[in-house]
């Protein structure tokens, strides 16, 4: 549970920052030598293991990790990949000593955590990030519950490794039952130095999309699809940058052919803690034959919620019960959206038992939706991983294939009369009376770069390529690829919070920022414009102001939008029990509209959570006014 505090005063903040360490010579603890063979070059240990008290020390060091047939260089901390689960208590104080060994600067960003701007570690925006051989301390009192994680803010070091889970008990009893728990961490495991991959995006952004081109061959398109798709550069296929083979996906740093078992006995509830610290995958969680009852989402309670399956962007968690009667052993599935992997786990009562698991699922397809047009429905291609287009039923006769241009669109060229640009909800199916009034030439370009669509706050240049020309809310939707499983599947306007806010203010005022990127080059921004941590204009809000954000997606990928510092409330149509959030799932060429309290003063990042496009630019700073000295 969140709870208020006072506002903090600016000299407050001055005097705090007395509590950061400089730069000193430290021992080397007793894990990272001899056996270690030195400074972490040796194997680092898989799992997690567990932290707690007054005082927690974090050594951040090099090493190696291996699974599966493959290894490579690790960023581990405390010897292990991931690093320790850091385990707190609500209303009880504790000091977070994190310690760099590398020999470049590295950070902690306490993921989801209520404190002050300082100590939130993002280099360039909070403080200044800790030096090879530096010390810096964390004075920390948890003023909140729930399951929360941490990882590095510096380059690319958390697709290396550098992250770990972190939960805060409840002062109280826990309102939530439970008779056993398991961590699931998600991420990715690759031997390949994130900094080559960032190069290989930049030189061709479809570089590991190994299935992108096979999986559209498989499909029956038309000549005319393929047409459209090729003359607007992109694939129906093309869902995720980075995939397998290139990652072993990993559950609590274990991959598929490790054998994880989580133990359980028939009868037990079983709190299931899923975390997903991966650089760049979203997963479809499942446990075929075994339902699972949603009770908090990012550290913050829900209204139990029974799904049989659920899409988890990146930095989301998602807390589950369940609860197997009977003896056996349950496959604990988790399928990248694109369906090239699997991480996996066996929920068993049998050690030694391994689940049956399945097969992956054919690939998802993008559809028109996904390209911004808001009138079509949700989903994919008919038949193929969605309620799309059914384009058997389609009188392409109707339609003026040769008016696609790669170039950007003239808008006085553009039939609007069949758009529906105000609409709320997806459109109906769409058929041959449906699809008559629009020039197919249209829809083809329509995801290119009819700028003079987009509001004058969005800088217009050569990072943006796509513009969305009807986003609609789509809070509703399940995920790429699971609206149409014949099964029970989460989506946001399914959460409701536990408690109604009788007190919760109108918005102060509205405003609009556009996720923009230009996906040939692989260029990623907010409203146009790449962060610089010098010159950048931060993102104003005045003290306890309320703030309504609307999140336009100009783009083909789902974002995972992360605020720093701050819990928003996602508008989702449950009036007072807007669910609490502090990372928000923006559909492809879509919105998604938040509420939030800015009473947490300082300089915060906010991001897409998709690593690499965070590191190409799609990040700016929100600045949150302090209230006067007292």
């Amino acid at each position: 549970m969140i709870k208020s505090k006072h506002p903090m005063s600016r000299r407050h903040v001055i005097s705090s920052l007395a509590a950061v360490s400089s730069a000193l010579a430290l021992p080397m603890p007793a894990w990272a030598t001899g056996k270690m063979g030195g400074k972490m070059r040796g194997l680092t240990r898989k799992g997690i293991h567990e932290l707690s008290g007054s005082k927690i020390d974090l050594h951040i060091g090099d090493g190696r990790f291996a699974t599966g047939g493959r290894s490579g260089h690790a960023i581990a901390v405390n010897g292990s990949v991931p690093g320790p689960l850091i385990r707190l208590k609500e209303g009880q104080d504790v000091t977070l000593s994190v310690h760099n060994m590398l020999a470049e600067d590295s950070s902690i960003h306490w993921h989801g955590l209520l404190l002050p701007f300082q100590f939130d570690g993002v280099p360039g925006i909070s403080f200044p990030g800790i030096k090879p051989g530096a010390r810096f301390d964390v004075p920390y009192l948890p003023r909140q519950s729930g399951t929360y994680w941490w990882h590095s803010h510096s380059g690319l070091q958390e697709q290396m490794g550098h992250y770990g889970p972190l939960i805060i008990d409840p002062a109280g009893p826990d309102p939530v039952q439970y008779d056993r728990e398991h961590i699931i961490l998600l991420s990715e495991f690759t031997p390949m130095h994130p900094h080559q991959i960032m190069k290989k995006l930049k030189v061709s952004e479809g570089y590991f999309s190994q299935q992108k081109t096979a999986a559209f061959d498989d499909y029956e398109f038309s000549g005319e699809e393929r047409r459209m798709w090729g003359q607007m550069r992109m694939m129906p296929t093309d869902i995720a940058d980075v995939s397998a083979p290139t990652y072993t996906y990993l559950i609590n740093g274990h991959g598929p052919d490790d054998g994880l078992e989580l133990p359980y006995k028939p009868g037990e509830r079983v709190r299931l803690r899923i975390i997903n610290g991966s650089a760049m995958t979203f997963f479809n969680i499942r446990l075929p034959g075994l339902p699972m009852t949603v009770v908090q989402a990012d550290g913050v309670n829900v209204q139990p919620v029974e799904v049989d399956e659920l899409q988890i962007g990146v930095a989301e968690t998602y807390d589950v019960i369940v609860q197997p009667t009977e003896n056996g052993s349950f496959a604990l599935a988790a399928e990248s959206m694109d369906r090239s992997g699997m991480a996996q786990a066996s929920l068993t009562s049998q050690p030694g038992q391994k689940a049956a698991f399945p097969a992956l699922r054919d690939p998802p397809l993008l559809s028109m939706t996904d390209m911004g047009h808001g009138g079509m429905v949700e989903g994919g291609h008919g038949g193929h991983g969605g309620a799309g287009m059914d384009h058997s039923k389609m009188d392409h006769s109707k339609m003026d294939h040769g008016a696609a241009k790669s170039q950007a669109m003239d808008p006085s060229n553009m039939d609007h009369s069949g758009h529906n640009m105000g609409a709320k909800d997806p459109g109906p199916a769409i058929g041959d009376d449906a699809m008559a009034g629009h020039d197919m030439g249209a829809m083809g370009s329509m995801a290119m770069r009819d700028t003079s669509m987009l509001p004058d706050t969005v800088k217009v240049g050569p990072g943006i390529d796509m513009v969305a020309m009807g986003p609609q809310d789509r809070t509703g939707y399940p995920g790429l690829g699971l609206d149409n499983v014949p099964h029970r599947v989460l989506n946001y306007r399914m959460l409701k919070s536990v408690e109604m806010d009788h007190d919760k203010r109108e918005p102060d005022r509205e405003m609009e920022l556009h996720l923009t990127g230009n996906m040939e080059r692989y260029m990623w921004s907010l409203d146009g414009q790449k962060f610089s941590a010098v010159g950048d204009d931060p993102i104003r809000f005045g003290y306890n102001e309320r703030v309504r954000v609307k999140l336009v997606n100009d783009t083909m990928m789902a974002h995972p939008i992360h605020l720093h510092g701050m819990f928003f409330e996602i508008v989702n149509g449950q009036g007072h029990y807007q669910p609490k959030k502090h990372t928000v799932i923006v559909q492809p060429g879509s919105s998604a509209t938040f509420e939030v309290t800015t009473d947490e003063p300082g300089d915060w990042a906010f991001h897409c959570h998709l690593l690499y496009h965070m590191h190409a630019g799609m990040m700016q700073t929100v600045s949150v006014a302090f209230p006067k000295d007292a």
